[in-house]
Formats: C-alpha cells, structure tokens, sequence
C-alpha cells in the first residue's frame, strides 16, 4: 500500500501530510525557467518525430512498404494527414481531461508513452496500415503535449508574459520543422533508414529525464515555494444561468472591457463552484476566439501544405534527392526564430496587426511559386527566396494567435469571475487551439497534394494565397477584440484602466 502511495505520490506530486519532506531539487523543478525548458522540448521532440519523415517517407514507402511510385504522392499525403486527425480529435479530450487532472504532469507522462510507442512502430513497420496506426498515435501523443503544455505555461508565468512565453514555444515548433527534415534527409542519405530513427529515440530518452523531473508551481506550493499557485488564486464568484452566459458572450466578443460582466447580480459561491454550461461550449460562443481558431487553421495549412508537395516537387524539377528535400525546408523555418520577438511586440501593442500583416504579405509570394518550372540556377534562387518570404510571413501569425487565446480565456473569467470553477479552462481553451493547427495539418497536405496532383503546382499555388487572405479579413475584424472598439491587449488592462480612471474623477468630484 506504500509503495502505491508513492507512486501516485510521484505522478501526481500530491503531498502525503505534513512531514512529508519536498522533493529533491524543488526550486529548479518548479522553476519558470525550467518547465519552459521542459515543455518547449517536448514541442520539439512532438514536431521532429512529425518531420522527420517528410523527406523520408516517400523513398520508404516504395522501398519499405512495396507502394508503387504512382501511388507515393497519395500516400504521403494521407500519413500526413492522418497525424492532423488525431490531433483534431485528440486536444479536445486533452483539454478537457487537463483541467479536471489534479496534475498537468500526469497527462504529459501519458503523451510520452503514446509518443515512445508510435516512434517503435514507425520504425519498425513495413506495411502501409501500420504506418498509418503508428501516425494516429502520434498525433496523439502531440496532442497531449501541445495542449497539457501549453496550460502549464499559462499556469506557471500568467498572462503577461504569455505572448513572449508562446514564442519560445513558436520557436521550438519552428526548430523541430526546420531541423527535423534537414537531418532525416541527410541520415537517411548517408547513414540508411535506421540511423534516422537513433536519433529519434536519443531525443525521447532527454524528453523523459526532462518530464519526470518536472514538478507543477501548485504541486511546489505545497511546500510553500513562491507562495501559493497561480491556478488557485482564481476565486469563485457570480453564480450564472444559461441566459446570463449567452449576454456574457456577447459582451465579451463586443469588447474586452470586462467591467459589463461584472455588473450581473450573484449570489457568492465557493472556489467549487461548477458552471452550468461547459467552458468549451462558452468559449465557441465567442467569435473572438472563434477569429483565433480560424486563423490557426489557415496558418496551420499553409505551413503544412508544403509537407506532401515540396519532396517530390524538387525531385521531379530540380532532380534532388532526400538531402536536398530536407535542405530545402530551411528556407521557410528559418525565419520562425523571430517568435519570441513577435510574441513580444504581441504582448506591448496587441496581435491584430501581426496577424493580419503576415497573412497579406505572404500573398504575393504564394501567387509568384508558380513561377518557377524548370531547372536552372536562378529558379533555385527564386524557388528558395519565395519559400524564405512566405515563412517570414507566417512567422507574425501563430504567436500572437496563440497569445489572444490567453487573452480571451482572462477576459471572461474577469467579467464574471468563477464562470469556470477553480481548475480554470486554460487547457480547454489551447485544446480547441490545437484542435484548429490540427485541422489545419489535415487540410494542408491534402489540399496541396491533391490540387497539385490535379491541376499542377501552380494552381496550388495561388489557391493557397486565397487561402491566406481567407485568413487575414476575419482577423482584421475580430482579432484582439471588435476592431470597431478600442483594442486593449488584455481585459485587465481596461480593468485597471477604468479603475484608475473611475478614482480619478471621484477625487476630482470631492475637490
């Protein structure tokens, strides 16, 4: 019975009683620093086992698994679509399970057995069905990371640091896609199919030290290390009905003041208090967030649609192998180290204009890829300078997305505080935003794939600069608020605000 004590003691952080000693280590394991670390190499390790086999995959299919070379193009896309649908159906539930778990930790060790487990089959298998098996667990395993991970951060640094935060997350993701087909296609090339799986694995044994070492700032406070929990000092006020939530919804899409929601009568309730309609189903009420999601999507495919298409692009034109199909990559990733500068810029003036900057501006270069048609040295430098400018581009969307999805979870818990009950909807609220990259990750390839295998690459290529701008005009209208309202970049600083504003004029009235 002990030793089960301590086991769920050690997945869960949960403190026996009172002479219980503190873990080892405590103030480094529960540091900020150090859970970014923790989650942002989580990220990583999720992303390059996703990209390493972009340049592989279709050499591995015919020489592995016995598909026909007519049949790869196909193929490819559906592996890479499959991940995309096990994310989409898996952040929900991740989500959901994250904020009901006394633990972020747990379900992050859960996404590391998926992970550990579809990394074998991968590597292991050599029929088309299996591939397909081991890339749902993938996409799940990811699932848990991105959404429990992204939570935590959100936990662990609140919200005025979160747009800087998410772009160290950003950045992570975009050094997993950058780096990720690089060395597949270079191992594979010079070392053979194997050697590109030993790296994988030397990963996954960093991610499971980096996991298991890492303690919660609520599971720490249990020993009283930086004063209690973030996640606790929600309070629980404002006992709502099903009309008062659909008026809060309305309100809070209309402007990020959260002064009207406050206004609604209530009787006090505990830190217990459980909403009536679901944090999921009021979130979605919310075009706001609804604008957030819609613009994870569209990035998300645009930034996969080159997986299926870009290999057999620039063997077929250009007569590159997997070396040159991995080398390729760096000229769209390379500029996503910008993140955290966005995400900085994001948390001083606001996500509106970054976004939709970034989705107008990678317009034209989407159009001009279809340009580039046969082999010469200047359609290299074309084709590569295109790529560089469209990963520019996208480098100012995803961050601040991400952050505004922090800023609307904070805006509705201000304007009627408790609406989510103690554990908050953090989780809930980056499930759906993980749920629409993911959607964004089955759209991508497929439509990449398929218009270029129908109609030719430059028709898919202007089509997804019509996608692009499909993603640029709601996020001009609803992004950071309803762009006919003042866009404050966070509910509490209209809070403070008006506050201010309010005993300023009670001063003046008293003079």
């Amino acid at each position: 019975m002990l030793s089960l004590r301590r086991i769920k003691n050690f997945l869960s952080g949960t403190r026996f009683d009172a002479s219980t000693p503190p873990p080892y280590l405590l103030h480094i394991r529960s540091s900020k620093w150090f859970i970014l670390t923790t989650i942002c190499t989580a990220v990583f390790t999720d992303i390059f086992l996703y990209g390493i086999i972009v340049p592989v995959i279709p050499f591995a299919l015919s020489s592995r698994a016995g598909v026909p070379e007519a049949d790869v193009q196909r193929w490819v896309s559906v592996l890479l679509a499959v991940y995309g649908a096990a994310l989409l159906v898996g952040s929900p539930l991740s989500g959901w399970y994250a904020d009901r778990s006394s633990s972020r930790r747990l379900p992050l060790l859960f996404g590391l057995l998926a992970l550990a487990g579809s990394t074998v089959m991968l590597c292991l298998v050599r029929t088309v069905g299996l591939l397909v098996v081991a890339r749902l667990l993938q996409g799940l395993a990811a699932a848990i990371v991105y959404t429990v991970g992204t939570a935590l951060l959100v936990d662990t640094v609140g919200q005025e640091q979160i747009g800087q935060t998410l772009g160290y997350v950003s950045l992570s993701i975009s050094m997993g896609i950058l780096v990720a087909p690089l060395l597949g296609g270079v191992v594979y090339d010079r070392a053979g199919y194997y050697a590109v799986y030993y790296m994988a694995f030397g990963l996954i044994v960093l991610d499971i030290f980096l996991r298991l070492a890492l303690i919660e700032k609520k599971i720490a406070a249990q020993w009283d290390v930086d004063g209690p929990a973030e996640s606790d000092a929600i309070s629980g006020l404002g006992d709502t009905n099903a009309e008062d939530e659909k008026k809060a919804e309305a309100d809070s899409d209309q402007s990020p003041d959260p002064a009207a929601g406050r206004q609604s009568s209530g009787p006090t309730v505990s830190s217990d208090f459980k909403p009536r309609i679901p944090p999921v189903v009021t979130l979605l009420g919310s075009r706001r967030l609804l604008t957030a999601l819609w613009g994870c999507i569209v990035q998300g495919s645009l930034m996969t649609a080159f997986d299926s298409v870009i290999p057999l692009f620039v063997q077929r034109i250009f007569h590159w192998n997997s070396v040159g199909a991995g080398l390729v990559f760096l000229a769209v990733m390379l500029p996503g180290f910008v993140a955290p500068a966005v995400g900085w810029v994001s948390d001083r003036y606001g996500p509106r204009w970054l976004c939709v900057g970034g989705f107008i501006f990678a317009i034209p270069f989407w159009v001009l890829l279809r340009f580039v048609d046969h082999d010469s040295i200047g359609q290299k430098v074309l084709f590569c300078a295109l790529l560089a400018l469209i990963g520019v581009s996208l480098a100012f969307v995803l961050t601040p997305l991400m952050a505004d999805i922090t800023y609307v979870v904070e805006a509705k818990e201000k304007e009627r505080p408790g609406r989510y009950g103690k554990t908050g909807a953090y989780a809930q609220a980056y499930g759906l935003f993980i749920a629409a990259f993911a959607a964004g990750t089955l759209i991508g390839p497929i439509w990449s794939g398929l218009v270029e295998d129908a109609a030719g690459w430059g028709t898919m290529a202007w089509s997804l600069g019509l996608f692009s701008l499909a993603g640029a005009i709601p996020c001009l209208l609803w992004t950071g608020g309803y762009i006919g309202d003042r866009n404050a970049k966070t509910a509490e600083e209209r809070a403070v605000g008006k506050s201010t504003l309010a005993h300023t004029e009670k001063e003046g009235d008293n003079v």
